[in-house]
Parts: C-alpha cells; sequence; structure tokens
C-alpha cells in the first residue's frame, strides 16, 4: 500500500501565535498578485499603521476567497448573521484597492 505524502507539517512560532490585531484590510493587485495590507486604525488617531501584509497568488486569492466564504457560512449557521456596518473609511488610496 502507498503511504500518504500528501501531509503538511506546519510549525507556528510562538509570537507568530499571538496574532496580531487589525480592523481594516485594504487589497490592491496586479496581474499576477494580491497584496493584503491589514492595519490597525484607532478612533482619534489621524495615523494608522499596516500591521501585516501577505502577497498572494492570483489562483491562491481566490482559495482564500472560497475558504472565507465556507467559514463564514459555517459562523453564521452556528452564531447567526453577521451584522456589516457601512464604513465611512476611504475605500480607494490611490489605486486598484478595495476595502474588506
Amino acid at each position: 500500500m502507498a503511504e500518504n505524502n500528501n501531509q503538511l507539517n506546519i510549525e507556528l512560532d510562538e509570537a507568530v501565535a499571538q496574532g496580531t490585531y487589525a480592523n481594516l484590510a485594504v487589497i490592491t493587485h496586479s496581474s499576477s498578485e494580491f497584496i493584503l495590507d491589514f492595519v490597525r486604525v484607532m478612533p482619534g488617531l489621524p495615523k494608522s499603521k499596516v500591521q501585516s501584509r501577505i502577497i498572494l497568488t492570483p489562483e491562491h486569492a481566490k482559495r482564500l476567497l472560497r475558504a472565507l466564504q465556507d467559514n463564514i457560512q459555517k459562523y453564521e449557521s452556528n452564531f447567526g448573521p453577521i451584522e456589516v456596518q457601512s464604513s465611512k473609511l476611504p475605500m480607494n488610496f490611490g489605486g486598484n484597492t478595495a476595502k474588506a
């Protein structure tokens, strides 16, 4: 019988495991990549800082979209609908951007 070599061992560094809080995502793209900047916006402060940047291929961006849709559906099945309030923050900072 053949061994299953499709397992992936993923290590989680202790500092990374703590996570980073962000309450705004700015998404930009080119023909070859999607860039997700996660930002922490604090009330009353005029300046915000990117906390983390993730760069994905278009294929992986679509996989992420599907995984998020699946997980949101499971979450809402357990806890009810997620209410989304409109934001007054700018949606475009000078390029092809979208806010999530």
